[in-house]
């Protein structure tokens, strides 16, 4: 089974050295490469190509943010997962509406970053419960013709679970075997599911999940 490529973007050594060695625990992920700031990160990522970069905040030069959103560009297929000690409402704002796959807190590292980092990998959004909950206060209500209708009751079982799947963190792939149904279909379903609550990207499909009560947050 290939290993999930990761390169690790922070400016402090230590932080750096203790991340590979707990990953090194990991059977299924590869640390191939270490940037010193955001530009270092971009430079890598365009290089090597790694599944997932975890992106650090603050760093000299280009920030994380700057160098999140490069990547864009340069390295598109590349997953972004913030790691940082921030878990200021604007920081995590910014970072969702760039993109990133994940926002972890460096005081969570453990056994869980193995778990974001898969997620991360498999098209997933992972947030630290404290993050998602800043997350959930900054997400108005979704926009919908019907003024009494909630948006929510316009979905049929099946789009319901596939929300639910969605905003756990499957992949199409992963909906569509749990469904017992075609990767086009549950394609159809998520498409379908946007649509009717008028979400534009996985970001807001979670958050609304998380409002709604479909996905728990843990204190």
């Amino acid at each position: 089974m290939a290993k999930i490529r990761v390169v690790i973007a922070d400016d402090h050594a230590l932080l750096r050295d203790g991340i590979k060695a707990l990953l090194k625990l990991a059977e299924d992920i590869e640390v191939i490469g270490e940037a010193v700031d955001g530009r270092d990160a971009v430079e890598q990522c365009r290089r090597l190509k790694p599944d997932v970069v975890l992106m650090d905040i603050a760093m000299p030069g280009l920030s994380g943010l700057e160098a999140t959103l490069a990547l864009k560009h340069e390295a598109p297929k590349t997953r972004v997962l913030v790691l940082t000690q921030y878990e200021d409402r604007e920081y995590v704002r910014r970072f969702l509406k760039a993109g990133v796959a994940g926002y972890v807190l460096k005081r969570m590292l453990g056994s869980e970053l193995a778990g974001a980092i898969r997620s991360a990998a498999q098209g997933g959004l992972f947030l630290d419960p404290r993050v998602a909950m800043e997350a959930m206060q900054d997400f108005g209500p979704a926009q919908t013709g019907a003024v009494d209708e909630d948006p929510y009751e316009t979905l049929t079982d099946r789009e319901k679970q596939a929300l639910r799947l969605v905003a756990l963190g499957n992949s199409n792939k992963e909906v569509a075997e749990t469904l017992g149904i075609s990767v086009k279909t549950a394609m159809s379903h998520r498409e379908r599911v946007m649509e009717k609550l008028n979400l534009h990207n996985r970001t807001d499909l979670i958050k609304f999940a998380i409002k709604k009560g479909v996905i728990r947050v843990e204190p």
